[in-house]
């Protein structure tokens, strides 16, 4: 029997269900993170889009900062968001993602060289911006892992 087999075997044995994971069990204790809340400002530029990301608490912009430190390289998308339901989710595939920080938070560059990723990605910022004054929220998000959101 291999040591997957085993864990599984243990974990049934103990009274468990395979799936549970230890911070999962007693008193419906959930694995949850805050994050951080930021004001966002998005505009369509030559190549792609920038969008800003800031806050004037220095714990949220020092979280925002070493989440992105830490994910850096990852797969970026953005989700906005009304009444708590994602209406769109944009993934961030057709240029590239830069990151950099700020004095009060970060700023991402989407940006493509390529005319027609170019114009979809202009047309994504555009959308968002128009949710955003719509009503609904957004969530910036690096694989999977929110990032911030206002």
């Amino acid at each position: 029997m291999n040591t997957m087999n085993m864990d599984r075997m243990m974990g049934t044995m103990m009274g468990q269900s395979p799936m549970m994971m230890p911070n999962q069990m007693g008193m419906g204790m959930m694995n949850m993170m805050m994050m951080p809340r930021c004001t966002m400002t998005m505009e369509c530029m030559d190549g792609g889009m920038k969008m800003m990301c800031c806050s004037k608490d220095e714990m949220a912009t020092a979280m925002m900062q070493n989440l992105c430190t830490m994910m850096g390289g990852s797969m970026m998308s953005c989700c906005m968001m009304m009444n708590g339901m994602p209406m769109m989710t944009m993934n961030m595939t057709m240029g590239a993602c830069k990151c950099e920080m700020t004095k009060d938070g970060m700023c991402m560059t989407w940006m493509s060289g390529d005319a027609a990723c170019c114009q979809m990605i202009q047309q994504c910022c555009m959308a968002m911006m128009a949710m955003m004054k719509a009503g609904c929220s957004c969530m910036l998000c690096m694989n999977g892992t929110p990032m911030c959101c206002c």
